[in-house]
This record gives C-alpha cells, sequence and structure tokens, in this order.
C-alpha cells in the first residue's frame, strides 16, 4: 500500500465494518490525532532549544511550549517557566508520523518485542511511552551534547471502547505484544 491513509481506506474500513458489524461507514472507528509530549522539565535554553529541534524534526512540525502552571520551592521551579513540549498532528502529517513510527521507528529499539497493550484508557485512545527520541531516523546521532529524551505518543481514536482501538490500530500495523 501506498501509504497508511491509503490502507486504512481500503482495508481497514471493510474488515472493522465486518467485525464490529457497523452498517454505516461514518461508524467506523478512525484515528484522530496524535499528540506526542515531551516533559523536560527544568533546563538551560541550549538544551531546550535542542530538544525543542528534535521534536520538530520528527514530527515536521513547531512545537507548542508548555510552561508550569504554578512555583514549586522544593523544585526550584517558578510559574511561568518552559517544562516540556507537545505537538498535535491531523490528517496528513498525522498519518507520515504514524506510518514512520510504526514501520521505521519500532523496529529500531533494542530487543524489542512489540508495544504494551495497557496504554488504552478506556475510551478507544492508545498512549505508548519511549526512553529516547534517538529512534527516529531523522536525529543526528553524531551531535554531542544531546540529552536523551523520552517521549509520550498518544493515538486519539473515534473507537468507542479498547477492543476497537485495539483492533484499529492493529490493523494499520501497531505490533502489539503477544499477537
Amino acid at each position: 500500500m501506498a501509504n497508511l491513509k491509503q490502507k486504512y481506506q481500503e482495508a481497514v474500513v471493510p474488515a472493522l465494518s465486518e467485525k464490529f458489524g457497523f452498517k454505516n461507514p461514518m461508524l467506523v472507528p478512525k484515528v484522530d490525532k496524535v499528540v506526542i509530549n515531551m516533559a523536560f522539565g527544568i533546563v538551560d535554553k541550549d538544551t531546550q532549544k535542542s530538544v525543542v529541534d528534535d521534536l520538530t524534526k520528527i514530527t515536521g512540525q513547531k512545537p507548542a511550549l508548555c510552561k508550569a502552571r504554578k512555583s514549586v520551592s522544593n523544585f526550584k521551579l517558578r510559574e511561568g517557566m518552559v517544562i516540556g513540549a507537545k505537538v498535535t498532528l491531523r490528517g496528513k502529517r498525522m498519518y507520515d508520523f504514524l506510518d514512520r513510527f510504526i514501520n521505521i521507528a519500532l523496529p529500531r529499539i533494542r530487543d524489542f518485542r512489540g508495544v504494551p497493550t495497557r496504554g488504552f484508557d478506556g475510551r478507544g485512545n492508545y498512549t505508548v511511552g519511549l526512553k529516547e527520541q534517538t529512534i527516529f531516523p531523522e536525529i543526528d546521532l553524531s551531535r554531542h551534547g544531546a540529552p536523551e529524551q523520552g517521549m509520550d505518543i498518544t493515538v486519539v481514536t473515534t473507537a468507542t471502547n479498547n477492543q476497537q482501538a485495539r483492533e484499529l490500530l492493529s490493523l494499520l500495523g501497531m505490533p502489539f505484544m503477544g499477537r
């Protein structure tokens, strides 16, 4: 198949309709958006810029900076300090990112046996956490001083329960453990 959206339309929609008995194709679950979140905490401006640049390269979209809502003196955190970045992908960029994530980045994880199934929230959304962003081919490993940074990737679907969401993601190619 050419891309993930085409695969969804040609293979996933008929399979989900048959399995769950959807009469109307508009009821078939689909991926609504993908949210990528990196929390890097209190860091200097150079490290912050480096992490934000990495997230920009990975997603192809400039991230929104997340600021602290309140001050916590024990952590030396002040209200308004930048402590993270997030990107919300929809449409073509979402499908491109999911395609690269499933087919290129996940297989690059050492001793990869599949993503855990415990990341479902009960409403059809799936979250997976990564320990480092270096599994993406866009990241230059020769760059010195770049911190390894983890991220959370949340796939928001229109599915009404975990079973529909898992089947949708499985048909799109997400390699779950034990399947």
